[in-house]
């Protein structure tokens, strides 16, 4: 039997303390609450019940057999080291790759394919997020930074929260948006009658993307995208709401004739480019990634540079 003490953060001050521990340590709702039910959890050092609020500066102590489950070691096929230090390292995940395991995903992760190539990894952060501090859509390919350190995970998530990493997309979207460079200030929160999407909802969290057209075609546009908020599926709702959906992204309301038409079965979505201070150093890193094939291609056929179904001769 072990013990994990766990403090509880000013986002969390007055949220239910099942709720609490599904954020901090990555749990299910279902396994916080069997473990609080059990009695392996104390707030503060005394028993508690899974609807108690907690405060924060409270301390939660965890006694389970493993407080921190090991990460499944499963290789990702294609996925790149494209930045490697004593502090982070940085890939470029492809598409179908989730950035760490979670309730209901079986595939690839980005965390499990590290401890596969023999990567060690910052144990901060919940118990099945060791090292991450910023996530990508199992569907969006693209640059991604983990803490291998505990300096650098304390330092990367700071400049995240302050909003000083620059983050850069790429994106095609269907139309032409007007004006052609804008930007999107809309509070984004879960969908109100579809829990599996996101929406533009008042109320909810602040919200900010930055976009400028760099090519535009009959029937879509090729964006760079800067975000300075960093909220679940961001990009893909914010042009949704703006009645440009990425193309190929059904889930928000894409034309399927057209992303068949160019080969998508994802949303034309990339994570191009990502800039941060070194933890170490405090040098400026900037780490860039190209297009994957099928994101070429699809552009390439948009350029009447290939027909479908064809291969593009710079992939």
């Amino acid at each position: 039997m072990g013990s994990r003490f766990v403090p509880v953060t000013e986002g969390l001050n007055g949220e239910r303390l099942d709720i609490a521990l599904t954020r901090l340590l990555g749990y299910s709702r279902s396994k916080a609450a069997d473990l609080v039910e059990s009695g392996a959890v104390l707030v503060d050092g005394h028993a508690a019940s899974k609807s108690d609020r907690v405060t924060a500066g409270s301390i939660l102590t965890l006694e389970t057999e493993d407080p921190r489950e090991p990460i499944a070691a499963q290789p990702v096929s294609g996925m790149k080291i494209l930045w490697d230090d004593d502090d982070v390292v940085v890939i470029d995940k492809p598409v179908g790759v989730a950035a760490h395991p979670s309730p209901g995903w079986t595939g690839p992760t980005v965390i499990g394919g590290l401890a596969a190539a023999g990567y060690r990894i910052s144990t901060s952060g919940a118990a099945e997020r060791q090292g991450v501090v910023h996530r990508l859509d199992v569907g969006t390919s693209g640059v991604m930074a983990v803490a291998k350190s505990e300096r650098a995970y304390t330092s990367l998530k700071q400049q995240f929260k302050e909003r000083t990493v620059d983050k850069t997309y790429h994106a095609v979207v269907q139309g032409h948006p007007d004006p052609s460079s804008g930007t999107i200030d809309a509070p984004i929160d879960r969908h109100p009658t579809r829990d599996w999407q996101w929406a533009v909802v008042s109320g909810g969290r602040p919200s900010v993307t930055h976009y400028d057209t760099l090519e535009a075609f009959p029937h879509a546009s090729l964006l760079e995208v800067h975000l300075e908020t960093g909220r679940t599926h961001q990009i893909r709702v914010h042009m949704a709401a703006l009645k440009h959906p990425c193309v190929g992204d059904l889930m928000y309301g894409a034309d399927p004739v057209l992303a068949e038409r160019l080969g998508l079965t994802r949303q034309w979505l990339h994570a191009m480019q990502l800039s941060f201070d070194h933890p170490s150093s405090r040098d400026r890193v900037t780490i860039a990634s190209t297009y994957p094939v099928d994101l070429q291609l699809a552009l390439d056929t948009l350029r009447g540079r290939v027909g479908p179904g064809e291969v593009s001769p710079e992939s």
